[in-house]
């Protein structure tokens, strides 16, 4: 089994106004179908509220990220799965309810994690 990462950054959702519970309402379906499944491993979006830091192996803490990822934003979906298409079947569930696209990504297999 593979874990793969679903995404999408948070300005992607097209959201009608007044639907922000209709589509809250979908994402938290497909989130209960993914651990009904037995497929879920994590699911949250960024809050965006919180500024990011860097920490060094010595525990200086500095504000800001790398230039590369200071855009890191929206949601996130983890789910441990058989395959490629598999992750495919299931971020089109999770782009319906969003109502965005989503990226597919798979981690590198490690077997101590």
């Amino acid at each position: 089994m593979t874990k793969y990462l679903i995404s999408f950054p948070s300005g992607a959702m097209d959201i009608p106004d007044g639907g922000l519970q209709q589509v809250a309402d979908a994402a938290h379906a497909v989130v209960q179908e993914a651990k009904e499944a037995g497929v879920w491993v994590f699911g949250g979006g960024i809050d965006e509220s919180v500024p990011p830091v860097m920490v060094d192996a010595g525990g200086t803490v500095t504000p800001g990220t790398y230039p590369q990822t200071a855009r890191i934003e929206g949601g996130y979906t983890v789910l441990e799965l058989p395959g490629r298409d598999s992750a495919l079947h299931w971020a089109a569930k999770i782009a319906a309810a969003c109502r965005c696209a989503q990226e597919v990504r798979a981690f590198q297999d490690d077997p101590t994690s």
